[in-house]
């Protein structure tokens, strides 16, 4: 999980998102709240629960999924 976060986060950096997003990371609400279950299974698990959550995401995850080809 701590991985995934990292990730998210670099992404958001290296993107210049993150100077834009409130926070580190936009997901991180919409992980907890809605992957909590997969939040141990590995990057690929919570990504696949965040695109099966898609219309109950929040607009910054939303938006940081969209731009990052997801």
């Amino acid at each position: 999980m701590t991985r995934f976060f990292f990730i998210v986060s670099f992404i958001l950096y290296a993107s210049g998102a993150a100077a834009q997003q409130p926070g580190h990371d936009a997901c991180a609400r919409d992980v907890t709240r809605f992957c909590r279950p997969v939040m141990n299974n590995g990057d690929q698990a919570v990504l696949a629960c965040l695109k099966q959550n898609r219309t109950r995401l929040s607009k910054g995850c939303d938006k940081v999924l969209t731009e990052h080809g997801q």
